[in-house]
């Protein structure tokens, strides 16, 4: 997967003196101290990552880390204080204020927390605004608008005003303008920080859901480690300017780098974040549905199985043999696996552990991770389930 995007050693120093903060920087000093010596404070310290083309990319940190500097810095709405920023592989940095403006709009959507609607305009004037900025036709904008706006559920809702929508429904226009104005990169704000948690939840919903429909690349900025694990491919957690740790879920969750990150995760409701993906396991053996009970009961021998998966030739799942099965079928000298195998609920790479639980509680038997094209792609056992609920991440933590 190519990169969408990539930043190089990209500072921002807000102050009366930028770049003897950047020597400061430098020579090694701490935010604090920068700031004590120079009067100068640092936004983002020489930071470096790239973003995949289609991913969710997350960059979360408390108040005051410069997650928020650093998204404005993508698209420039903050100027760099030093470092570059490559999209599709060129760098932005030498775009004059005319060229940048043409950029930003035909590359970057923006989503905010504060929603930023325009009060005296409707649903669909606020939604077709950044279309109208560049001049599309009435009719034709209206048209987007009325699509983006069917997509994220305010269908119907056009003629309204902004003071006639609740705080999730103002957030769909926001997300709705984005989406109208087919940019490749969605920059999120925060987006869903000040609604209510029910709503904040169905937006999170909703932004997956559309996600799977729409080739965007997004950066989501959020302070919820929660928002952060649901949302993310990958996460980086920043901490006075600086990326203190970049990677998935597992790597975030138990191989902190440092003790800021071990603080971060150790409340994490871990049920809820990993999935079936995460703690499956490879099949000890495979039964093809062209061989018979006798092979059936060598591998289950050889690897002390007492139940074996039964796939085709292009490993499609067909079902879950037990050794009486295999008993029966070697009474009967029967040689047609498909027709004595049984079926077990199939479950998808995303379900999440706490989603296990019921599916496992009333059955002996493992449980078939099913991908696309119906390939069996690991197999989940109970106690696969209760070893990482019963895990903590690792003690020991990097210095």
């Amino acid at each position: 997967m190519k990169n969408k995007i990539e930043v190089k050693n990209l500072s921002k120093v807000f102050g009366p003196r930028p770049q003897e903060g950047i020597e400061l920087i430098d020579e090694g000093f701490s935010k604090d101290e920068i700031l004590a010596k120079s009067d100068n404070t640092v936004g983002v310290r020489n930071v470096d990552f790239s973003v995949r083309e289609g991913e969710i990319f997350v960059i979360m940190g408390l108040s005051g880390s410069g997650k928020s500097t650093l998204l404005r810095c993508l698209n420039r709405l903050i100027e760099p204080t030093r470092g570059d920023i490559l999209i599709d592989g060129d760098s932005i940095m030498d775009l004059n204020k005319k060229e940048l403006i043409h950029y930003r709009r035909q590359k970057f959507g923006m989503v905010f927390q504060n929603f930023a609607l325009f009060p005296y305009r409707t649903v669909l004037e606020n939604t077709e605004f950044g279309l109208e900025i560049d001049g599309m036709s009435k009719e034709k904008r209206r048209e987007k608008s009325r699509q983006a706006l069917a997509m994220v559920g305010l269908e119907g809702y056009e003629e309204q005003k902004p003071d006639q929508l609740s705080g999730g429904m103002q957030q769909r226009v926001g997300l709705a303008r984005a989406l109208a104005v087919e940019t490749d990169i969605m920059l999120m704000d925060e987006p869903f920080s000040a609604l209510d948690p029910l709503i904040k939840k169905d937006m999170q919903d909703q932004l997956l859901e559309l996600y799977e429909d729409i080739d965007r690349t997004i950066v989501f900025i959020t302070h919820d480690l929660d928002e952060a694990l649901k949302l993310g491919d990958r996460i980086a957690i920043m901490k006075d300017g600086e990326i203190v740790q970049l990677g998935d879920h597992e790597e975030i969750l138990t191989r902190a780098e440092n003790d800021y990150v071990a603080e971060f995760v150790q409340d994490v409701n871990r049920s809820r974040v990993l999935t079936a993906e995460d703690i499956m396991s490879k099949p000890l053996a495979l039964l093809y549905e062209n061989q018979g009970p006798k092979t059936a009961l060598h591998k289950m021998n050889e690897e002390g199985l007492t139940s074996i998966f039964v796939v085709d030739r292009e490993r499609r799942y067909q079902g879950i043999l037990l050794i009486d099965d295999v008993k029966d079928m070697l009474d009967d000298n029967a040689r047609d696996v498909k027709k004595y195998c049984r079926q077990v609920p199939e479950i998808d790479p995303q379900t999440t552990i706490d989603e296990l639980f019921a599916r496992l509680a009333d059955l002996d038997t493992p449980l078939p991770v099913v991908g696309e094209e119906q390939k069996l792609i690991g197999v989940i056992v109970k106690t696969n389930v209760i070893a990482n609920l019963a895990s903590e991440p690792d003690e020991q933590v990097k210095d």
